[in-house]
């Protein structure tokens, strides 16, 4: 058994792994939300947009598994436990450097997807289900109208001032959305999703260097258990 300053090492060690466990539980719980929130708008975002979450779903999975060996490892004082989670937790840490170094070398993509998409879907509005939901879905949760504004719609079709209902806060019962309407967003949908998409994504990438930091103090303390549990066998196994 451990002593001493080790044995406040072992205990950090459960602690750390109990947070690894709570925080893959937060990944898969995030991952799938982002996945349910955008869901709806399948028809503005690139299929690379979507690997994010879907990643964040695996490596979440991936750490609630891995904690179990670092927690019976730290408990039952066992050796190669400690050295399989600090290996795993490595392997993890590459992984998710991985993708933040792509997801930071993607930034500058958004802008670019977001445009080329709305201008491809929005001239399909009146004649495609699939993507008229989705402007709909957009236009009213981020409050907008169009593309860039709500003249947009004259350009694909909508004639005498109209544009979709989705544009207006509130619509009179019986009407219509218009121009000329005081409850019409102004704002246009193309900067609205793309700073939504920025923020989300500054978000995660906060969160997941926090959760690197943990990772790799984790890594430190399982390592430092380990050579002492190491230590300990070899002087068990001297005296006899």
């Amino acid at each position: 058994m451990v002593s001493g300053g080790m044995a406040c090492v072992k205990y950090l060690t459960f602690l750390f792994n109990l947070i690894f466990a709570i925080t893959g539980i937060v990944f898969i719980a995030v991952g799938t939300v982002i996945l349910v929130v955008y869901s709806g708008y399948d028809n503005f975002m690139d299929s690379w947009f979507f690997v994010a979450p879907m990643l964040m779903i695996i490596v979440g999975a991936i750490m609630f598994i891995v904690s179990f060996f670092g927690c019976c490892g730290a408990v039952k004082e066992n050796y190669c436990m400690m050295i399989t989670f600090s290996v795993l937790i490595l392997l993890i840490f590459s992984l998710e450097l991985c993708a933040g170094i792509s997801g930071y070398t993607m930034r500058g993509e958004v802008r670019k997807m977001v445009e080329n998409r709305l201008n491809s879907t929005m001239e399909h509005y009146s004649n495609n289900d699939d993507i008229r939901r989705s402007w709909d879905i957009m236009q009213h949760d981020l409050q907008c109208c169009g593309m860039t504004g709500p003249n947009n719609w004259a350009q694909v079709g909508f004639l005498d001032n109209s544009v979709p209902n989705s544009c207006c806060k509130e619509v009179p019962e019986g009407g219509m959305c218009d121009l000329n309407s005081i409850y019409m967003y102004q704002g246009g949908c193309m900067q609205n999703l793309q700073s939504a998409i920025e923020h989300n994504a500054l978000i995660l990438c906060g969160v997941g260097i926090g959760i690197a930091i943990i990772q790799l103090i984790g890594v430190i303390f399982a390592c430092c258990l380990a050579r002492s549990i190491r230590h300990e066998y070899e002087t068990v196994i001297m005296t006899f």
